[in-house]
């Protein structure tokens, strides 16, 4: 099971300092940076250390903020860049640890459905960090603030490890009821609108000034903040036309609903890569982190060509998301989906290299994957799974898709993911694999580099490029039966029965 635990039996009992930090990735820093005191449950250190993880990740972003504040004139754009990735990724984890301390502060058991609330949060923080990390050493390695930036990202990065796995031992199996939760938002709110949805409040873009905003960023400006769920979306039609804007919607924005006239009818483009200078994270056109966010019938694209390399076309990080109808066009790194839970529906999705990747529990159902040409001498990957560490909740399942080549790929060698991160997870169900896939099916990242701790699993799919006797033989790779598969559903993966039906977007719970 996805949500699964191994306690000790006495895990709301007292526990030595050797004990608990036995449980953790970094047993010595954990008993390093956290006071002994014997007459301590799990649970209290599970609170300790969620301060301590605060106290870091703050440390961290005092850092940054100071760089950026005194040496803004003396740094190269792409160092400026990388840095400000950080300011906003620590500004994230700032929130998501208050949140995480505010649901467990007072008690020692939680609910199934809360303790799947902040499981995805605490996962969160390690990807935030690890994607930091990750655009420093893409853009400004081997610079004098990179360095200084190393030990507290390292320190930081150890810190949340711990934390998320005392939660995970603290308030896991042993303290978690069955008890069902209604749908957050959920039927109950539907509408007979022309959306089928509970919409508070309805606006248009229109570039003509027929509407009420010429600029999808203005209209993303004026809807409220820190919307709650059940109020009703703030929806934003955006009429058919193309929009060279880089959309960014911030965390504050919440139950954003923005739907097209179609897809290649309402177009978002842009062309930022990483050999312009950009990291991954903000090369992308259309960005979102506000939770609940959902898009209906809108294609988002980067333009930037397979020559320039890492070049996103979307990036989310937004907890609950729904993207219906829509089409993605890139060529290397087109989807990032970077961290929290998000769900695909009928979506087309075209690129080259790692073009769907990021560490966000996700499901992608009943869409259309086009690999197309990359540059000579490159070969294609459709997933880079991101998992960093072995209790986050992440991993991309592909339910239902049709892979199939794209009208210019011809010959290229074609894989099903390789593992980007450590403990990368992958899974693909009941989808139809065209004769592009190579019949190894996955590929190594380098050398022997996670072979034995990634998972990665195929169930019931069909065509040609689906035959199994040939893949890898490495220790993480499966072919799963119906009992795993199940794990890696909306329902189980992404809690999906909870809080998609409030989207009205068609959804499938577990296999079909």
């Amino acid at each position: 099971m996805l949500f699964s635990f191994c306690f000790p039996a006495n895990a709301i009992s007292p526990l030595s300092s050797e004990s608990f930090c036995s449980y953790t990735p970094f047993p010595e820093f954990c008993k390093y940076t956290l006071p002994i005191n014997n007459s301590a449950t799990i649970q209290d250190y599970g609170r300790l250390s969620l301060h301590h993880s605060l106290s870091m990740n703050d440390h961290l972003l005092s850092l940054v903020n100071g760089y950026l504040f005194n040496l803004r004139y003396a740094l190269p754009e792409s160092t400026i860049r990388a840095l400000e990735d950080c300011q906003l990724l620590c500004s994230l984890n700032h929130d998501f640890i208050l949140s995480a301390i505010q649901s467990i502060h007072s008690t020692n058991t939680l609910e199934r459905l809360q303790a799947e609330d902040v499981q995805p949060l605490l996962s969160a923080i390690l990807t935030n960090q690890e994607t930091c990390s990750d655009g420093l050493k893409e853009v400004a390695a081997g610079t004098s603030v990179t360095n200084m930036l190393l030990s507290p990202l390292s320190d930081g990065t150890k810190s949340f490890s711990v934390s998320l796995a005392l939660f995970m031992h603290g308030w896991g199996y042993s303290a978690i009821s069955e008890k069902k939760f209604p749908f957050s938002g959920g039927r109950k709110l539907l509408q007979s609108n022309e959306y089928g949805v509970n919409v508070n409040q309805r606006v248009v873009v229109n570039p003509d000034g027929s509407g009420n905003f010429t600029t999808i960023n203005e209209a993303v400006a004026a809807a409220p903040n820190y919307t709650a769920a059940g109020n009703g979306y703030f929806l934003i039609h955006v009429v058919a036309g193309v929009y060279e804007e880089y959309v960014s919607i911030p965390s504050n924005k919440r139950y954003i609903m923005m739907t097209g006239d179609g897809i290649n009818m309402t177009i978002i483009t842009g062309n930022r890569s990483v050999a312009d200078g950009w990291t991954t994270f903000n090369s992308a056109t259309f960005a979102v982190t506000g939770k609940g966010f959902v898009a209906m019938n809108i294609t988002f694209r980067n333009t930037a060509g397979s020559i320039r390399h890492q070049a996103v076309a979307i990036r989310n990080g937004a907890d609950m998301s729904t993207f219906y109808g829509c089409n993605f066009e890139g060529y290397q790194d087109t989807l990032y989906t970077h961290s929290l839970r998000q769900f695909y529906r009928e979506c087309d999705i075209y690129g080259t290299v790692d073009f769907i990747f990021g560490n966000a529990a996700v499901v992608l159902q009943n869409c259309n994957i086009y690999p197309r040409l990359p540059m000579p001498n490159q070969f294609n990957a459709i997933t880079a799974q991101g998992r960093t560490d072995i209790n986050q909740n992440t991993g991309i399942s592909v339910q239902n898709c049709s892979i199939k080549a794209a009208q210019d790929l011809a010959s290229t060698q074609t894989f099903l993911g390789r593992p980007w991160k450590e403990y990368s997870r992958t899974v693909y169900i009941q989808s139809f694999m065209d004769s592009l896939i190579d019949p190894s099916g996955w590929s190594p990242w380098s050398g022997d580099f996670a072979l034995n701790t990634l998972y990665y699993a195929e169930y019931a799919n069909t065509g040609p490029g689906s035959v199994t006797t040939n893949r890898v033989t490495w220790q993480g790779y499966h072919v799963i039966n119906d009992t795993d598969a199940v794990n890696f559903t909306v329902s189980s993966l992404i809690q999906g029965d909870v809080w998609l039906p409030a989207t009205g977007v068609p959804f499938t719970s577990g296999l079909l």
